[in-house]
């Protein structure tokens, strides 16, 4: 999933999402056509972890001729309608063109995490706030506020497991606790204590 943003100062980040962490990719000043560069992501993204990706979730922008054939080759499925006039519904392709139209309804709803990343990156991140004056400074005051969201991500799957932990323990334990508490009950019928001492 990728997206570019204009953040105060610098013209374009272009911010790729995986797994729900964020990779910038290239922070520009220069005013381009954002359309060109998706070829250059997707190759970040095969340099990055060795494959293409499955699907590239991109704006309008990105859905030009030479990106659909390039991802076309590259066995890539890139989100959108596809060019041309819609087929019409017939018997035959009524099946097809639903399962069409729910995959892209489908990739829709996987852009709202890419957007929602930028939403949280300027709300809690202080990315709307990018006050620095020399370009440098601006794209490490930008990498910084996307490690720190990229920590914070790490953080909570840390301690989601260990109260997954706590919480298997706390169940072994009550387990344990209960089987005594039922074996002592059991043996206080079968044996009276005024018995055992005799």
């Amino acid at each position: 999933m990728s997206r570019s943003c204009s953040i105060h100062g610098i013209k374009r980040t272009k911010v790729s999402l995986v797994d729900g962490f964020s990779f910038v990719d290239t922070p520009s000043w220069d005013a381009f056509n954002e359309s060109a560069d998706l070829v250059a992501q997707v190759e970040h993204y095969h340099r990055r972890f060795g494959c293409y990706p499955e699907s590239v979730h991109a704006d309008k922008i990105y859905r030009t001729r030479e990106n659909r054939c390039y991802c076309k080759d590259k066995g890539i499925r890139l989100s959108g309608r596809p060019l041309g006039r819609p087929q019409q519904v017939t018997a035959s392709n009524k099946a097809q063109l639903e399962q069409a139209r729910h995959q892209q309804r489908q990739d829709e709803l996987d852009r709202i995490a890419i957007e929602g990343k930028f939403g949280q990156a300027k709300r809690r991140f202080t990315l709307d706030r990018v006050m620095a004056k020399l370009a440098e400074t601006s794209e490490a005051v930008i990498m910084v506020s996307f490690i720190v969201m990229n920590l914070e991500k790490i953080l909570s799957q840390v301690l989601l497991f260990i109260v997954d932990v706590c919480m298997l323990v706390w169940t072994s334990l009550r387990r344990i606790v209960w089987r005594t508490y039922s074996r002592m009950q059991w043996e206080q019928r079968l044996w009276p204590a005024d018995d055992r001492i005799r």
